[in-house]
Parts: C-alpha cells; sequence; structure tokens
C-alpha cells in the first residue's frame, strides 16, 4: 500500500509538473479510436502469473490534448478475466479445485503524460513513450459453470456472506479501481495513430474471484442454500470445508486485472494540433 501511495504520488507531481512547464502555444485538440487486446487477473486462484490465464478484450478511448506532454483520457473498456485451480501447480490449489470467470466492464478518466514532446498529425514529434493514471468504475459478476450451466457466484454468497455462518456481507458487483499503465505511441499518417499500452488495475476488493476468506460449515450451508450452492462454495477434492474456519482464500490481498494491447486512434479535424514556430 505504502508502494501504491508513492506511485500516485510521483505521478501526480510529473503530471502538474509537466503542465504548467508547457509555454509553447498549443492548441488543445480531441482524438478518438479503438482498443483492442487482452484481459487478464491476478488474485487467489492466480497469485503470480502474468498474460497466462488472459482473454480478449476490447474497448474505446478519447484523448483531450492539453500539451504535447500531457492528455486528458477517457476510456471505456470490456474484456472476460478467468481463474481456475485445475490449472495450477501447486497441490494446495489443484485440490481446492475452485475457477471462475468474470465480464469486466469498465469506464475510466485520467491523465496521460508523454515522456518526450509528442502531437499527432506533427511530423516533427511523431513518437513517445508515456505513463497514464486513472480512476475507474467497473462492473464484475464471478461466475462458474455447474453441470454445464452458468452458475453466478455473488447470488449464493460462497463464505457465508449474509447470512448468520459469516460476519461480513454480501460484496459489490459495482467497484472502483486505479488504472496504472505505461505505452509507446507513434504517428501512423496524417491524423492517425498507433499506440501500444499495458495497465494493471489496483481494485478494492478480493472478491472478483468470489474466493477471500474461510469455509463454512458445508452441512449447515447446505441446509441453507441448498446442496449446489454447498457443492460450489466446496468443491475440493478431500472436503476441505470439513473443518469450518478452514483457509479458502487470502483476505490479506486485493485481487487486480488488466488490460493491455493496441489503439489506433484518429484527430478528426484538419487544423494543426501545435503552432509549429514556438518550438
Amino acid at each position: 500500500m505504502k508502494q501504491f501511495k508513492l506511485q500516485i504520488t510521483i505521478l501526480f507531481i510529473m503530471s502538474v509538473t509537466l503542465l504548467n512547464a508547457q509555454t509553447d502555444k498549443f492548441k488543445k485538440a480531441f482524438e478518438f479510436g479503438f482498443f483492442g487486446g487482452g484481459a487478464y487477473y491476478i488474485g487467489d486462484l492466480n497469485p503470480t502469473e502474468h498474460f497466462v490465464y488472459s482473454k480478449p478484450a476490447g474497448g474505446i478511448i478519447m484523448r483531450y490534448n492539453l500539451s504535447t506532454r500531457h492528455s486528458m483520457r477517457f476510456t471505456a473498456t470490456y474484456g472476460n478475466v478467468y481463474g481456475d485451480d485445475a490449472l495450477s501447480a501447486d497441490d494446495w490449489q489443484v485440490n481446492r479445485n475452485l475457477n471462475f470467470s468474470s465480464d469486466i466492464y469498465e469506464v475510466a478518466a485520467g491523465f496521460e503524460i508523454c515522456l518526450k514532446k509528442y502531437a499527432i498529425n506533427n511530423m516533427k514529434y511523431t513518437f513517445t513513450p508515456y505513463l497514464f493514471y486513472e480512476l475507474a468504475y467497473f462492473r464484475m459478476n464471478p461466475k462458474t459453470q455447474y453441470e454445464g450451466n452458468d452458475v453466478f457466484l455473488h447470488e449464493i454468497g460462497t463464505e457465508g456472506q449474509g447470512s448468520d455462518l459469516s460476519d461480513k456481507r454480501s460484496y459489490s458487483l459495482n467497484q472502483l479501481s486505479v488504472p496504472l499503465g505505461v505505452g509507446f505511441k507513434f504517428n501512423l499518417m496524417k491524423r492517425v495513430a498507433v499506440s501500444f499500452e499495458y495497465g494493471i488495475r489496483v481494485t478494492f476488493t478480493d472478491y472478483l474471484d468470489d474466493v477471500s476468506g474461510n469455509y463454512v460449515d458445508n452441512a449447515t450451508f447446505a441446509n441453507l442454500r441448498g446442496p449446489i450452492a454447498a457443492q460450489l462454495a466446496d468443491p475440493s477434492l478431500n472436503g476441505m470445508s470439513s473443518i469450518p474456519g478452514t483457509a479458502r482464500g487470502n483476505s490479506n490481498t486485493k485481487d487486480w486485472y488488466a488490460f493491455y494491447g493496441a489503439m489506433i486512434t484518429f484527430k478528426p479535424w484538419k487544423y494543426n494540433v501545435c503552432a509549429f514556430s514556438h518550438y
């Protein structure tokens, strides 16, 4: 958490410094475009493996270029993330035998910082690496399959949430995240640019994968919410929840997700973005 706060502070200072440093005459302008790539998550069912469990993702982006170093950005992105204990190399996870997938619908707004001067439709400042940071709202809904049918896990409360078996309330499907990322963009042709970027999303929930705390008594849970719910709460190979309180997940960490890929953006108006004579 201290490292995360430090990163946010550094990015904020950089953005303010770069914004205030622009003394050239710059004509602010919009550009818009499309994103395509992949999505994956890091959490209890995939603690360390980046990119391995990826699925396609797509979205749209709009930039409002404030200077040759600084832009506001607005994004809307969709992806699907998943995890499966059966794919793990860890014997404990394989025995736990949980799995999930979740659609992610995200809208975000923030800032983009170019590390060198850049402007779309400018043949002098044609490429740059960049950093970005945003605040995002996202919608999740973890699910699994039972006998070929999708079952949404939030409705079950697999760790006893919202019942006398747990002191935890049911988690929200609507969440906030903080996207932090890096990228590289360059002008492809007149008023057309291409970007490649990677962004990790720091979230404030541990239930993106529906796994966080401890098992509850499985027999009591079956009486409360039915045998299918009990099976999905503990599909372990050796019946791990026969001992209530046994760890089902790690509540000390939050789940993260990431989007990565390429974007193509267009500047729709013909006037020059920059007054070239002032560089």
